[in-house]
């Protein structure tokens, strides 16, 4: 049976001691959160996430949702599970007390939605598309919007979802062909196909909320000819029916127990959200949300398949230690002892350690960008929310998909067997390289868009801290073995972005070529970075004689190992760069 228990102690040194979350307190509307009332969320959150719906994770993977003339039913215990969600208010945790929300920073959620993913994947898909929901009506909506539907989702009374796709149209937004006909009282019929959404129908709501791209009679060609509508299942005047229909749900490899549905809009009455042909606008505010919860997806099940990874490591006995026998009262050594085995393990521990130090630093700076009060300072944080979004989406997605293979490599045959549980965290963990925009798609907004914005105005809000961290600290010599590496791949970094500008103005292709090792050399240099401000706390923390030695002392060694054997892929990505465009783009087509 699979295990999973929340990384409190991680999670508060990353909150506590590396980011000093408790100055959101200082910020408009946050001065509720202090250290103590973030600490004791966030364990109350653990509760949820292990006695609840972890419990229902395998058998909603075994049992999956089902079908029947137009309605879907979600797997036993989910209704339950979901009340109980909603009871204790974890749908508005970051949303506007106006509308009933607890008000909290954004970090909050940040840390609640790795919990959740890594105890129940395709349950977090249900509250995390109404988060979505809840962004996009807040930031676009009418007050007459804002107050028919915020309050609602915020209580998990009424759901959300993002319908974008089309059978023929994924990235490519601006082929949708979905109408939207003026109906002449404010409101406008809504009729198309959508395909591949996310919980577009299910029986743990009363209400359904479809957020749904659509082009008006007078559209111009392309992304310039999106608008976007609210569309509900039930009207939310009288809940009569709208003519919102699921017309089947997919059979997938995973997220078995999340809804998958073909969403069929027969002239459903709809009403704009912001201004018509804008909704690209209010698409990326949904889009930019689902791409960082996604990125927790990653992160989430990566941890958990460590865990599984970890007891079984410690369980398991098979041969003797290659340089002699360690537990002889035993009839062989745990596989643990093995070299192979650490090496996965502390890969994974490694990767999963600095990732959630990156993400929750986006997290906390998503918080600045909405709250601070100088606006210089909000910017500065957009800014750097907006560089890392593709980076920590791609990179955390095909992480927790590495890191749950390597806990099925390491539980071997039993791996590969369904009792065991980690073979359906790879299952779950592979559409999250996919889906929000594929891992290549994010590479492409790296380098096409965030990497030459405001001439290289996001890449300053990165690179600057990181110079400031290296100077401050360089002459240090116990910080000496984890600035030299960090500084060199830092250097390279630098030298990969001059090199992609310079031949991405005379062929893009050589930029699109590039850029899915610029990204994950990118993360690997972010993750460096955040491990030496880790390794920094640490060594503070053990000079004080405060805190835990040991797990100060744990930090240290993690983060040499990342330096010595994770960090050196960033120069194998810096050589793939540099190779260019010419081997991948002179094969022809009949050369396949």
């Amino acid at each position: 049976m699979p295990v999973y228990k929340a990384p409190l102690d991680n999670i508060r040194f990353v909150l506590h001691d590396v980011l000093g979350a408790e100055q959101l307190s200082t910020l408009p509307g946050f001065g509720d959160a202090t250290r103590d009332l973030i600490d004791q969320i966030t364990e109350e959150g653990a509760k949820m996430c292990e006695e609840v719906l972890f419990p229902i994770n395998q058998s909603g993977d075994k049992e999956g949702c089902q079908f029947a003339q137009g309605e879907v039913t979600t797997p036993s215990g989910f209704k339950d599970a979901y009340a109980a969600f909603t009871a204790g208010g974890w749908c508005g945790v970051s949303s506007d007390p106006a509308y009933g929300g607890m008000g909290l920073p954004h970090l909050v959620n940040t840390v609640m939605q790795e919990m959740i993913c890594s105890a129940n994947m395709s349950f977090g898909m249900y509250p995390g598309l109404s988060q979505g929901a809840y962004d996009a009506i807040s930031q676009h909506g009418t007050d007459e919007q804002k107050q028919t539907y915020l309050p609602k989702l915020i209580t998990g009374e009424w759901s959300g979802t993002m319908c974008l796709t089309e059978p023929h149209c994924g990235t490519d937004l601006g082929l949708i062909r979905t109408k939207a006909v003026p109906k002449g009282d404010g409101s406008y019929a809504i009729s198309g196909t959508k395909i591949f959404i996310s919980a577009g129908e299910h029986d743990l709501t009363e209400n359904i909320i479809h957020l749904v791209l659509a082009k008006l009679p007078d559209a111009p060609d392309g992304v310039k000819g999106i608008s976007l509508f609210v569309v509900p299942k039930f009207m939310p005047a009288d809940m009569s029916r709208n003519a919102a229909m699921c017309g089947s749900i997919e059979h997938k490899m995973g997220i078995k127990a999340s809804a998958t549905c073909v969403m069929n809009f027969d002239q459903a009455t709809g009403w704009l959200v912001g201004q018509p042909h804008k909704g690209l606008k209010a698409m990326f505010t949904m889009m930019n949300a689902a791409r960082l919860g996604v990125a927790m997806q990653g992160l989430g099940i990566a941890e958990v398949a460590y865990q599984n990874g970890l007891a079984y490591a410690k369980d398991r006995l098979q041969m003797r230690a290659l340089d002699g026998t360690k537990y002889p009262d035993k009839p062989a050594d745990p596989i643990i002892v093995h070299p192979d085995v650490r090496r996965m393990l502390l890969v994974s521990k490694s990767k999963i350690e600095a990732a959630r130090a990156l993400s929750f630093w986006v997290g906390m700076n998503l918080d600045i960008s909405l709250h601070h009060p100088d606006e210089e300072d909000r910017q500065s944080a957009d800014d750097l929310v907006a560089l890392l979004t593709p980076i920590v989406k791609s990179y955390q997605t095909d992480m927790g998909f590495e890191i749950a293979s390597m806990a099925m490599q390491i539980h071997g045959g039993h791996g590969y067997i369904w009792e065991y549980g980690v073979e359906q965290y790879a299952r779950d963990a592979r559409i999250a390289m996919i889906y929000e925009g594929t891992n290549g798609i994010q590479a492409l907004d790296l380098v096409g868009r965030k990497m030459s914005a405001h001439m290289g105005r996001y890449l300053r809000r990165f690179f600057h801290p990181v110079s400031e961290f290296i100077e401050t600290h360089q002459s240090d010599p116990a910080m000496q073995e984890f600035i030299f590496p960090m500084t060199k791949a830092f250097a390279k970094l630098q030298q990969a972005t001059a090199l992609i500008a310079q031949k991405g103005l005379k062929d893009p292709t050589e930029a699109g070529a590039a850029s899915v090792d610029y990204l994950q050399q990118f993360a690997l240099v972010a993750l460096a970075f955040m491990w030496c401000r880790m390794v920094k706390v640490a060594q503070d923390c053990l000079q004080a004689g405060s805190g835990d030695a040991a797990f100060y002392e744990s930090k240290i060694k993690t983060a040499r190992f990342f330096m010595e054997r994770v960090l050196p892929e960033a120069d194998a990505r810096f050589k793939m760069i540099q190779a260019g465009a010419k081997s991948m783009m002179d094969v022809k087509e009949r050369e396949f």
